[in-house]
């Protein structure tokens, strides 16, 4: 599956890779379903299988060309600097919209989500029982996940390597989100802001030349937390991508079944209408340390019809549904060439 790209070809995929990334931070959405939406999810699984023994050998033996050639590497160095890079970039101005927008910003998302379930379906074929039966148990395990009830956040690092190894899930399960499992397992603030925040901070300072904040326990502890993270997050790639690829290429439809019932059981995650309830002790809410609220879970409502903002927020969700089926309006328009 290792091919020479375009100049054009290689911008896409880093394009592509912001966009999973900036998905995979966010709360309810699935990095996972960008890429199967964008069309690169069975390459993304495909070349991090290939993160094994064999290149492992061809590593240690001096072939490097071999080596990158083998485990697709152009590809993978492209969507992860994509996704990493958004995390600093295009999650950022996520981040605002969501303070500023987050109702529009939910209709959005759920728009596509909506849009990603034809787009995956469209093609799937034959819906006998044993598809319908994995169909409702995907969507039966998204709609209880978005009812669980998050735990408090907890620093041991084997535990952070858990949750990195969990976390991560999101990229190569389109539906499940990662963030929002981090929500469950009370380490989002943790994770993906404070430690991505304190890691920011420390990268800027090594450029102007201050080193001080490997002398400060707190910026350190920080530091170690996202170290073990990204350890984890690296080992759940490989090997849920190991399993994702042995159960995609035996049961491919009754996968793609599951895939599609659990992106529709996280509709309920990513509901336009609901209220954040925040984390509180002693009957007062947690702060996390920008001083913002750290989210417990979100209570759902019904939309007030009457109220402007409600019709808005639909117009954004068909907005976001007719984003996916441009997308593959042009997808289809480019295969028949």
């Amino acid at each position: 599956m290792s091919q020479e790209r375009t100049f054009f070809q290689k911008v896409n995929l880093f394009i592509k890779g912001l966009a999973m990334g900036a998905a995979n931070k966010v709360p309810g959405v699935s990095g996972g379903t960008v890429s199967f939406v964008l069309g690169f999810y069975e390459e993304l699984i495909f070349s991090f299988r290939r993160i094994n023994l064999k290149s492992l050998k061809l590593l240690l033996n001096g072939r490097f060309r071999s080596f990158f050639r083998y485990i697709n590497a152009q590809f993978l160095a492209l969507i992860m600097a994509g996704s990493i890079f958004s995390y600093f970039s295009v999650s950022l101005v996520l981040d605002y919209f969501l303070v500023h927008y987050e109702n529009y910003v939910w209709s959005w998302f759920f728009g596509m989500i909506i849009g990603s379930i034809y787009y995956i379906g469209k093609d799937f074929g034959d819906w006998n029982l044993k598809n319908g039966v994995s169909l409702f148990i995907g969507a039966t395990v998204g709609i209880g996940i978005s009812f669980l009830t998050p735990a408090g956040e907890n620093d041991n690092l084997w535990f952070v390597f858990l949750c990195g190894i969990i976390g991560v899930s999101g990229m190569t399960l389109p539906g499940l989100s990662g963030s929002f499992i981090l929500i469950l397992l009370g380490n989002y603030v943790l994770l993906l802001v404070d430690s991505v925040n304190v890691l920011f901070d420390v990268i800027t300072n090594m450029f102007s030349g201050d080193f001080s904040a490997f002398k400060d326990a707190a910026k350190v502890r920080y530091l170690k937390i996202i170290g073990v993270f990204t350890a984890g997050s690296a080992f759940g790639l490989v090997s849920i991508s190991h399993v994702l690829g042995y159960v995609l290429k035996r049961y491919h439809q009754i996968v793609t079944a599951v895939i599609i019932g659990f992106i529709t059981g996280s509709l309920g995650i990513v509901w336009p209408w609901k209220e954040k309830v925040f984390r509180k002790e002693n009957g007062q809410v947690l702060v996390d340390q920008n001083g913002d609220g750290i989210i417990e879970n979100y209570r759902r409502y019904l939309p007030d019809v009457s109220d402007s903002e409600t019709w808005i927020s639909i117009f954004y969700t068909v907005l976001g549904i007719a984003l996916i089926l441009i997308i593959d309006f042009y997808g289809r328009k480019r295969k028949s060439r």
